[in-house]
């Protein structure tokens, strides 16, 4: 992205503002979509998107327009100004007026009307889109919430169109307004600024996911039975943070091969160097994170399988204890059958029973009791039932 040269305002920007600006020359024809000044001017005070516009001029603020039209009239009339204008979840009207403003690729404003944009680093013209994903960890749901921030960088203009609570821009103009020198350098240093807070977004959320993963090791090895499915959510979480900072890698280093080509500063080149290697190492991170998660979610399949066995075989032991019981019990079932069956039957009270009137019925009946109870405690026996 070209820099903008302070000490010659009027060559380059003025040929720029000559394309976007009313001339002279007869008036193009309006697009059928796009509706008038004044309807864009309505339809702003209606929506509320616009959260803060400010012009500034050599790193300090000049004034801090209240609606979109505004902002384009002073930023029209000030040739060495500076727009910054925030915009949260804007209407198309909205975004129709910037782009007919500024001269914005149709492509980059439509895919600021959608979220869910995976983060990218474009080039139109002399515009630059780049879209983010910032990141917050919220320690009461303790789950980590996403946000989508589209940044249009011009010649002289830093668009901000924030989809979700995350970042907080606000800090972010807040800390540039107390660096004019910083902010002298133009656009460039608003959007590595922005950058620069989206990755610093990161640290938090790398602090608590490694906080979740420490108590869902703890976990795993004290047998909770949920565990499973707070680390399916946690590795949900994971992939999702992955793809908002492995393309920032590429993005930023993209970045660093222009500085030749467009005359970056040579502080804002340190500056983005550093955000490099924030990025690169957070990167890692959640790498390293998904990896542990997938080693844990093995872990606890291997012992929910381990305890399912030790559950299978404590059954199977019991089962056969309980079949040892029930042989004893069958086998003293059997053996005191015999008595009552031939005490039964001599016990019935028949007269044309012979062994009646025997005067050795008695002790055989005794005898065969005693007979068929030994021979069954023997079968028995041998056979382990007692």
């Amino acid at each position: 992205m070209p820099r903008r040269a302070r000490s010659a305002p009027a060559s380059k920007r003025q040929s720029w503002r000559r394309r976007v600006a009313p001339t002279a020359s007869p008036p193009r024809p309006a697009e059928p979509a796009a509706p008038a000044p004044s309807e864009w001017a309505r339809e702003e005070q209606e929506g509320r998107s616009v959260v803060q516009a400010a012009l500034y001029r050599d790193g300090r603020r000049v004034s801090s327009p209240s609606s979109l039209a505004e902002t384009f009239r002073l930023l029209r009339e000030d040739p060495d100004g500076m727009a910054w204008i925030g915009l949260h979840r804007p209407t198309e009207v909205e975004l129709r007026a910037l782009a007919e403003e500024f001269d914005l690729h149709e492509l980059a404003v439509e895919d600021a009307m959608e979220a869910h944009q995976r983060p990218k680093l474009e080039r139109y013209g002399e515009t630059l889109f780049v879209v983010l994903r910032a990141a917050r960890y919220l320690d009461a749901l303790e789950e980590v919430d996403f946000g989508e921030l589209h940044v249009f960088v011009g010649p002289d203009f830093v668009i901000t169109v924030r989809h979700g609570a995350a970042p907080d821009l606000s800090a972010v103009r807040r800390r540039m307004e107390a660096d004019p020198e910083l902010l002298a350098l133009g656009p460039e240093a608003v959007l590595y600024a922005i950058l620069d807070a989206v990755v610093d977004g990161y640290a938090p959320v790398v602090a608590g996911v490694q906080n979740d993963i420490d108590e869902i090791e703890t976990e795993v090895f004290g047998g909770d039975p949920a565990v499973s499915r707070r680390i399916y959510e946690l590795s949900r979480e994971m992939v999702e943070f992955q793809r908002a900072t492995r393309p920032l890698v590429g993005m930023l280093h993209g970045l660093m091969a222009g500085f030749a080509k467009y005359g970056t500063d040579e502080e804002l080149q340190r500056y983005l160097r550093d955000v490099a290697d924030h990025v690169t190492h957070i990167s890692e991170r959640v790498d390293g994170f998904r990896q542990a998660l997938a080693d844990i979610l093995t872990v606890n399949a291997t012992l929910v399988t381990q305890e399912q066995n030790a559950e299978m075989r404590a059954l199977a032991e019991a089962g056969f204890e309980q079949n040892e019981e029930i042989k004893k019990i069958s086998s003293w079932a059997a053996i005191l059958f015999a008595p009552t069956l031939v005490g039964t039957i001599y016990g019935m009270n028949f007269e044309n029973m012979p062994e009646l009137g025997w005067s050795f019925g008695y002790p055989f009946a005794i005898g065969m009791m005693g007979v068929v109870c030994v021979s069954l405690y023997v079968i028995f026996k041998r056979r382990d039932w007692l």
